[in-house]
């Protein structure tokens, strides 16, 4: 009776145990998938339609941010976010007179922002994809404006269309060049009480 006893507690430790690993994998892994969700917004939707299931998508979503990890990202100097700045202002006011090259404009502006904040430039997916570990509220931005530009190449994108494009490139660059933290960077070191 005694070997019955201890087998059966054995058996029932290991049963035990493998319910505690499965419950502590299983709680893991829905962390994980509210992390990712919670990180990437619409990408991770996105991601999940296009590779077809959920477990796919993360695996990719994961090997996104492990890729950007290893890029030296650098945030740029207020000198250049301001000739950024004013080569978007000089841009923009020439679309009235060319809306098609303004557009092709804005796709090189933003690409040599993303290659001097220190993105690789790969073909566009994975441009985007990169994009999106760290800026995943604007991705679509970039994706639309691209399609838009694809359109116009073969002829079938309207002035309409290309003014849209420049707006969503424009979302795309206002992240890129942390507009927000540049403007923080010019205000004074000292309080306005402290200068009075």
């Amino acid at each position: 009776m005694d070997t019955i006893s201890t087998q059966t507690w054995i058996i029932a430790s290991v049963v035990v145990l493998a319910l505690f690993a499965f419950s502590a994998w299983f709680f893991y892994q829905k962390k994980q998938s509210h992390r990712l969700q919670q990180q990437f917004g619409p990408e991770y939707g996105r991601t999940v339609d296009d590779l077809g299931s959920r477990t796919k998508a993360e695996s990719e979503l994961k090997a996104r941010e492990k890729r950007v990890e290893r890029f030296n990202l650098v945030p740029l100097s207020p000198s250049e976010a301001a000739r950024f700045s004013q080569a978007w202002g000089v841009l923009q006011g020439r679309f009235v007179d060319n809306p098609k090259g303004v557009v092709i404009q804005a796709d090189q502006l933003v690409r040599e922002l993303m290659l001097k904040r220190g993105y690789p430039m790969a073909d566009f997916e994975r441009r985007a994809a990169d994009i999106s570990v760290d800026y995943p509220a604007v991705v679509d931005h970039y994706r639309t404006a691209q399609a838009i530009a694809v359109r116009d190449e073969r002829g079938e994108a309207d002035t309409e269309e290309l003014r849209k494009a420049v707006v969503h490139y424009r979302a795309l660059f206002d992240e890129l060049l942390e507009v927000r933290e540049a403007k923080l960077e010019a205000m004074p070191a000292k309080p306005l009480e402290a200068r009075s």
